[in-house]
């Protein structure tokens, strides 16, 4: 614990774009959640855009709209529930 899991469109990475990516997401979380770097994981899963709001928008941001910290502003605000 913690898990990352970031959903992404299709896009080519270099080693070096990854290198940072993971190293910069490992950094802030060590620090946040006050965790060892060897308690981290990440997960980076490429999602078709025809297939996005399918398998990400609808059941994973729509749908579980209380858990996020953040909106995409590709959508119009999504309904917050009081926990």
């Amino acid at each position: 614990m913690p898990h990352v899991s970031i959903k992404h469109w299709p896009t080519t990475f270099t080693e070096s774009q990854r290198d940072e990516l993971v190293s910069e997401l490992t950094r802030t979380v060590t620090r946040v959640f006050g965790v060892e770097e060897g308690s981290v994981s990440i997960a980076v899963e490429a999602v078709e855009p025809s297939r996005w709001m399918d398998e990400v928008h609808t059941p994973e941001i729509a749908g579980r709209a209380h858990l996020l910290w953040k909106q995409p502003h590709y959508s119009a605000p999504i309904p917050t529930q009081a926990p």
